[in-house]
């Protein structure tokens, strides 16, 4: 009989489970926790782990979900390599399927998530490469009560009808690539349309589980973005019902904020942390051979029984007090005096500095020609106090790393700069690589994260090496963080603060403490950020610029346009040479219908940089929405000439095309647009138009299907399919599309008038009128819908 093989892997995590040590009463609390129903008042659904670093908290939550696991529990750990709340939601669909549990419609939605954020960042990317307010397409993310339907290209048997007067219709709707309030808010607000499919996931899983177990690691570093949203999902049904077999346990340095969990109590264990007892310390010294007495007794009084101390002064074998340390040694002295060779000392000193380590990373950091930095970083992940992390690389223990640094800091400030200077240059070779591979695609270098997490360890060793010298084009960059969002805005603001805390500097900490005050704001921490760079001193008037016409931008995407003009009036009052102060001037007017001062602005920007593709591409999108095509068409001829791979003015110029009469020609622009862009929504639907109007009907249906797949929540695919039919007289069909569309956004006033015509078609006379009514109860400035209305009444009168 073959005998059942068990890997390495489980061999490994048995011997160290095996060795955990104390904890027996917080691990006493959870187990017993699994023994009472939900309903019970006994029963605990929140544990919240706290302490100072170095305490052991992740031993713990980790000992923790191996119980649950053991408990036939779903467990997902997440830590601060989630760096936003979908990321959150991505780390638990992917450690249930681990387990053999997949949550499908949440992988759904996150890939949805995903692709619109994609399209978004490519909308407003597809600007020029210094823009500071969307181009015709960047503006995807405005609310429609300011923007309107006129933000993209129309097309169909309404483009000479209403294109002119779209502005203004669905109040307060957010709209991307799509028609669609649920992608504005999939992009803007992730968490109101992700949880709910989360709490429906955990619904199902529950069926199938005893329990299920969110462990949220290192919480005080994503406290800022998951605090609030997990208060929300335990205690309110703003996202829907969470099942009472889900256990959650939090684990940071601070205890649960006051003033959100104030009334916690009756639903939630706090398991403070403190060093281990004696007999928890000498019970990890015994598990380790470390027996003798006078030995144990030296390692308790020099680590003060912090569990990270006792291992790594276990790990040294001590055989007498000596060997431990002298009550004069440093704590540095205490975590390397194991080690005799000094290069290797001086190598784990040296390699204190940077926050991760790789093999490039160390010989960076070490700068010892004479040795292998294989076998270096090698031997570091051998040491008790560097633990391996997801990314593959690895990183020291905060407790240690501290000391180390203060001592390469204070006692050799030379060998501290040279080494964050030979880090910050290796991380700008890699961020100069990646440009170079990077070459020629869209998008500002902050909405990517890779280029982000280089760049961002590159600023962090600049600002260790020179506080003073790299502040300014630090909070330089911290305005481009702060365009992108909030999420990126904290990756930037870890960066200082890090540095803060590493360097001592007053300069870096007074910045760093006020920014994370600001950035605790989700929806408007960016926002707050930019705010303080403006009211404050460190910014040469091009940062001000700069910082204006994001702080622009933020305001331009919470649908407060008056206030956009005014921080893009005081840029150009700073610069009048700014054409980036221009541009935002020039799309908010257009967002307001002001289309003459739109077009003003962009003449002045023409002036400044003439000849530039996005000045004559927003010209020509700026008429076209005027309902003015044969000015348009010049204009998007020359946006083209400059630049004839940007798909954007590919589809707008085919939408001119069509509503002029020529769809062959509008036909092969927009063709071209989706082979540059193959999930290019916007085009794709109109290409389905397009090919309706020269009888590919088979085509149209084509192009909406794909449209389908890329939003299969777009109330927009829907009425376009509504559309298509209802030119094809197959008008119940088209009903039927509507009525999806409607039912996905029940304020959707266009979805309204178009299934009007086809319900008159089926003679439905009054159901027309009142589909007509509602379209114009939503919008009651919906020309079109009013004109139809007349008609119809004036025929049943006639």
């Amino acid at each position: 009989m073959a005998r059942t093989r068990v890997s390495m892997q489980e061999l490994i995590r048995r011997r160290r489970r095996a060795g955990f040590v104390g904890r027996r009463e917080e691990l006493r609390l959870f187990r017993e926790n699994f023994e009472l129903p939900p309903e019970d008042e006994r029963h605990r659904f929140l544990f919240h782990v706290h302490g100072p670093a170095g305490v052991g908290k992740t031993s713990l939550v980790r000992e923790l979900g191996q119980l649950a696991t053991d408990r036939g529990a779903f467990v997902a750990y997440m830590d601060d390599a989630a760096p936003d709340i979908p990321g959150a939601l991505a780390e638990i669909a992917a450690q249930f399927a681990q387990q053999g549990r997949r949550l499908k419609s949440l992988e759904r939605a996150l890939a949805h998530h995903r692709q619109r954020t994609h399209e978004a960042v490519l909308a407003a990317a597809r600007a020029p490469s210094e823009p500071d307010v969307p181009s015709a397409g960047g503006a995807a993310l405005a609310r429609a009560g300011a923007v309107g339907l006129g933000m993209v290209p129309v097309v169909g048997a309404f483009a000479g009808l209403v294109d002119t007067d779209r502005v203004g219709l669905g109040a307060d709707r957010l709209w991307a690539r799509f028609r669609s309030q649920e992608d504005a808010h999939l992009v803007l607000e992730p968490e109101r349309a992700l949880t709910p499919v989360l709490l429906e996931e955990l619904a199902a899983a529950a069926d199938v589980a005893p329990w299920l177990v969110l462990l949220f690691d290192t919480y005080e570093r994503t406290a800022p973005f998951l605090d609030r949203w997990l208060y929300d999902v335990m205690t309110t049904d703003r996202y829907g019902e969470l099942p009472a077999d889900v256990v959650v346990v939090t684990a940071g340095q601070r205890p649960l904020d006051p003033d959100r969990w104030d009334d916690a109590a009756d639903f939630a264990a706090d398991l403070p942390l403190r060093p281990f007892t004696e007999t928890e310390a000498r019970g990890l010294l015994a598990a380790k051979g470390v027996t003798d007495e006078p030995v144990v007794a030296e390692v308790l009084r020099l680590s003060g029984r912090l569990p990270v101390l006792v291992s790594t002064l276990a790990e040294s074998g001590p055989a007498a007090p000596a060997d431990v340390g002298d009550p004069s040694a440093t704590a540095v002295e205490r975590f390397l005096r194991w080690e005799p060779d000094p290069v290797r000392r001086a190598a784990a000193l040296d390699c204190a500095l940077p926050r991760r380590l790789d093999e490039e990373i160390v010989r960076a950091a070490a700068h010892r020609g004479d040795d292998d930095p294989a076998e270096l970083y090698g031997w570091l992940r051998t040491l008790p106090f560097v633990r391996a992390d997801r990314r593959g690389t690895a990183r020291y223990h905060d407790v240690v790393r501290a000391p180390m640094l203060r001592l390469r800091r204070n006692t050799a400030p030379e060998l501290w700069s040279a080494g964050h200077t030979r880090l910050a240059e290796l991380y700008a070779r890699r961020r100069a690589v990646l440009e170079e591979e990077l070459r020629g695609a869209p998008g500002r270098p902050w909405m990517r994260p890779e280029w982000r997490a280089l760049r961002v360890e590159e600023l962090y060793h600049s600002l260790c090496a020179g506080p003073r010298a790299t502040l300014p084009g630090a909070l330089r960059e911290g305005i481009d963080a702060c365009r992108v969002d909030t999420a990126v805005a904290r990756e930037w603001a870890r960066a200082v603060a890090d540095a803060a805390e590493d360097t001592d500097a007053e300069q870096l900490r007074s910045w760093s403490d006020d920014c994370r005050t600001a950035l605790a704001d989700e929806r408007l921490g960016a926002l707050r950020v930019l705010e303080l760079f403006l009211s404050r001193a460190g910014l040469d008037d091009a940062g001000r610029v700069a910082a204006y016409n994001a702080h622009g931008l933020r305001l331009f995407l919470l649908g407060r346009l008056r206030e956009a003009i005014v921080d893009h009036e005081r840029a150009v009052a700073l610069y009048p040479a700014d054409p980036w102060g221009h541009h935002g001037l020039a799309v908010t007017y257009r967002a307001l219908g002001e289309y003459e001062t739109a077009l003003h602005h962009l003449a002045a920007a023409d002036e400044v940089v003439p000849d530039a593709e996005w000045v004559a591409r927003d010209r020509g999108e700026t008429y076209r929405r005027m309902g003015r095509p044969e000015e348009a068409l010049p204009w998007l001829d020359r946006a083209h000439a400059l630049d004839p791979r940007e798909p954007l003015t590919l589809g707008s110029r085919g939408q001119v095309k069509f509503v002029l009469g020529r769809p062959r020609e509008a036909l092969d622009d927009l063709d071209r647009a989706i082979d540059l862009w193959p999930d290019y929504p916007w085009a794709l639907a109109r290409r389905a138009r397009v090919r309706q109007s020269v009888g590919d009907l088979a085509g149209a249906f084509a192009d909406l299907d794909r449209v389908h797949e890329l939003a299969p929540d777009a109330p927009g695919s829907h009425a376009d399919r509504g559309d298509i039919l209802r030119f094809a007289d197959r008008h119940e069909e088209a009903v039927a599309a509507y009525d999806t569309a409607i039912a996905l956004d029940p304020g959707y006033a266009w979805a309204w008038g178009s299934r009007a015509l086809s319900l008159e078609a089926l003679g439905r006379t009054d159901a027309a009128l009142a589909s007509l009514d509602e379209a114009l109860r939503i919008n009651p400035e919906y020309g079109w819908a009013r004109e139809q209305k007349e008609r119809i009444l004036g025929t049943d009168a006639g």
